[in-house]
């Protein structure tokens, strides 16, 4: 079972930030540098990164192993970062985004909000250096304190595969999950963009909707919204199987994470 109330007053969670990535290392009550932890650890989750002159740069090395080895299905490393984090006890199915169902938890997590709006304007500006069997993404998901708060909101997600002759696939839009009161509403279009550049993307949340924005350009509006704090996670994936297919193209994939910008709207 979940909680059996919220696991702190909403209005008590952090719904602002301007993170610059001065370093010299992560704010710990910022963020956590492992990618959903509950599920395996902090230190085999763990993210490769630094911190430099042009912010915070994700990045998924040939000898960085493989996310939840034994449990998750398709082969997958991954380098990124979270502003939430909790999770039930060791052999639970108290835990956030779980990949499959009856998934317990392994490594128990401390609860850490760092940043956790509900509703706000979110951006993030980041760069991208990935080949075809790599993608990176920005998105927001309920903390899911409750199985119902668990819907996500898709700032960004750029599969290497759709990147071709100055255009590529620009994912985003609005997953559901487990809560029933949203639908899938989501889809990549092809445009003309470099993602190894300095790129904008945003949201402004509202109840009821949600608008997405590229450098300050709207260009969808999606009718509907989740109700309830989220967190956000930005990560670079990698996907092994895939290059033995296509063909690895760039050795290390990596994003650079510039600014983290949210506030209330």
């Amino acid at each position: 079972m979940y909680l059996n109330s919220q696991m702190t007053a909403d209005a008590e969670l952090p719904d602002r930030i301007d993170e610059h990535f001065i370093g010299p290392t992560l704010d710990p009550d910022r963020w956590i540098a492992s990618y959903l932890p509950a599920w395996s650890s902090r230190a085999e989750s763990a993210a490769t990164y630094a911190i430099g002159p042009d912010g915070l740069r994700l990045s998924i090395p040939p000898e960085q192993g493989l996310w939840c080895a034994d449990r998750h299905q398709e082969p997958l490393r991954v380098s990124a970062v979270q502003t939430g984090n909790w999770s039930g006890p060791a052999g639970s199915t108290q835990g956030q985004q779980p990949f499959r169902p009856g998934l317990t938890v392994r490594e128990p997590q401390p609860t850490t909000w760092g940043y956790t709006p509900h509703f706000g304007y979110l951006e993030v500006e980041v760069s991208a250096r990935i080949g075809p069997a790599s993608m990176f993404s920005a998105w927001m998901v309920g903390i899911e304190d409750q199985p119902h708060r668990s819907g996500e909101i898709c700032l960004i997600e750029v599969f290497g595969h759709t990147i071709d002759a100055g255009r590529a696939g620009i994912g985003s839009g609005i997953h559901p999950f487990r809560d029933p009161r949203l639908v899938e509403e989501f889809s990549a279009e092809s445009r003309r963009i470099d993602v190894s550049e300095r790129h904008r993307y945003a949201v402004d949340w509202r109840p009821g909707r949600v608008e997405f924005f590229l450098d300050g350009e709207r260009y969808r509006t999606a009718e509907q919204a989740p109700d309830y704090p989220m967190q956000l996670i930005i990560g670079v994936f990698h996907f092994p199987a895939s290059a033995a297919v296509l063909g690895p193209a760039v050795e290390v994939p990596e994003l650079t994470v510039h600014r983290v910008t949210g506030q209330p709207n």
